[in-house]
């Protein structure tokens, strides 16, 4: 801030006065809207997650209400906003959005994340979100997912993450395995990591569901209203692509056991000249049922008529030498 009043920002030659402000607004609106613009200090990743990969999605858990509500503390002014919660595997986003966007002179448009992941302190930056004095209904709300808090949500979905996190890791080591198997003649063990990469997205699942219902649903109340929160769109597809990799999984499985060459040819493989004597998979060598029967059973030979009566038996005596 320099003498004059203006307040500088790392943009070269931009300089607003307080006084001169458009709206009403405030330096921190203007300070939260520059940083936006440069990408430097503000990101708003639940407006980009459906880009992402489910693991660092932050609709894993969503819930949305219209509300009227306090805007900011100490005041007696009321809002009426859109507020939106988006739960991940590594934090929360939360969003509040007026209805209509200009309300009290002010552009009511905020979009804040809280981590816990990676080393992340939740409860400084709830500490920062205080000094910056955001709006009360994205206060309360990342208020419930401190640790401290008495519903316990932060313990339950950071425990959630974690495991669901590493199910899912685990399953894109799978899902790589099953594309290097897939290149190869061994389409067999390509189906056996399909089957796996679908199950440990479902164990993932699993873990989530399980660690979120550990402790009963705190209420959150937003004036007059009730936030609800439901499964969300990265939770549907990882249950959807899990259920899909273990059907392909098994449908390969089943394939290789009974149509091993229509399995090879699908994949524009080769199933050898000979496919009569290719060795079973499952048996080889002696234990061959093919090759029992080709050697039990040799075909019949054609032997010439000049060997034939040369090799009959003499029944006259003067054959004797």
């Amino acid at each position: 801030t320099t003498p004059n009043g203006c307040f500088w920002t790392h943009i070269p030659l931009l300089c607003w006065a307080q006084a001169d402000l458009p709206n009403g607004h405030h330096i921190g609106r203007h300070r939260r809207h520059l940083s936006d613009f440069t990408g430097h200090l503000h990101h708003h990743p639940a407006r980009h997650s459906g880009q992402d990969a489910v693991n660092f999605s932050s609709e894993w858990s969503v819930g949305q209400v219209s509300t009227n509500a306090s805007y900011k503390a100490f005041s007696s002014q009321w809002i009426s906003a859109n507020v939106g919660l988006q739960i991940g595997l590594g934090g929360v986003n939360i969003t509040l959005t007026g209805t209509p966007v200009q309300q009290l002179n002010e552009t009511i448009d905020y979009n804040e994340e809280f981590t816990w992941h990676l080393g992340e302190n939740y409860a400084e930056e709830y500490a920062n979100a205080l000094e910056k004095g955001l709006p009360d209904p994205v206060l309360y709300l990342a208020e419930k997912f401190t640790p401290h808090s008495p519903c316990g949500l932060h313990g339950q979905y950071r425990l959630a993450g974690h495991y669901t996190s590493a199910m899912l890791w685990v399953a894109f080591l799978c899902w790589l395995l099953a594309n290097v198997m897939l290149s190869m003649p061994a389409l067999v063990y390509g189906g056996h990591m399909l089957l796996a990469t679908g199950l440990f997205q479902l164990l993932g699942l699993l873990f989530f569901s399980t660690a979120t219902s550990l402790t009963p649903p705190c209420p959150l109340r937003l004036g007059a209203a009730t936030l609800h929160t439901h499964r969300g769109p990265a939770y549907w597809i990882t249950l959807t692509t899990g259920l899909l990799c273990v059907l392909l999984g098994l449908a390969m499985v089943v394939a290789h056991r009974m149509q091993p060459h229509r399995l090879k040819a699908f994949f524009s493989q080769s199933v050898g000249e000979d496919p009569v004597l290719e060795l079973n998979p499952e048996e080889g060598g002696l234990l061959n049922p093919r090759y029992r029967s080709t050697t039990e059973s040799p075909e019949p030979q054609d032997i010439p008529l000049s060997e034939a009566s040369s090799e009959a038996p003499c029944e006259e005596p003067d054959c004797a030498l």
